[in-house]
C-alpha cells in the first residue's frame, strides 16, 4: 500500500521534473543534461526510500488512523522530491560556470 502515494503524486513529480528540465532553455550541453538527469534520478530515488520510510512510521504508530500511514508517506515522499528539487536548482548554475 505504500506504493499508492508515489502513484498518486507521480502526475505532480512528472510536471515539476519537466519544468526542471527544460526551463531555462539555455544553456543546453551535455554537462546540463547529466546533471539533470542525476538530480531528477536521485529525486525519484529519495522520494522512494522516504515514502517506504514514512509508511512504516505511520504503521508504527498504533494510535493514529488507518489513513495516516499514507499522509505521512505522502509527505515524507513529496518532502524528500522537493528537497533534491530546490538543491538541484541552486547548484545547477555553480555546476554550469565551474565546468564551462
Amino acid at each position: 500500500m505504500a506504493w499508492l502515494s508515489l502513484l498518486l503524486f507521480l502526475p505532480w513529480f512528472v510536471l515539476l521534473g519537466g519544468l526542471f528540465w527544460w526551463y531555462p532553455r539555455q544553456p543546453r550541453c551535455a554537462r546540463r543534461r547529466a546533471f539533470d538527469t542525476a538530480a531528477l534520478l536521485l529525486a525519484l530515488v529519495l522520494s522512494v526510500l522516504s515514502m517506504h520510510w514514512g509508511f512504516q512510521l505511520g504503521r508504527a504508530q498504533s494510535d493514529a488512523g488507518p489513513i495516516w500511514p499514507q499522509v505521512l508517506a505522502v509527505l515524507y515522499a513529496y518532502g524528500a522530491f522537493l528537497a533534491v528539487m530546490v538543491t538541484a536548482l541552486l547548484l545547477r548554475p555553480h555546476w554550469l560556470l565551474r565546468r564551462s
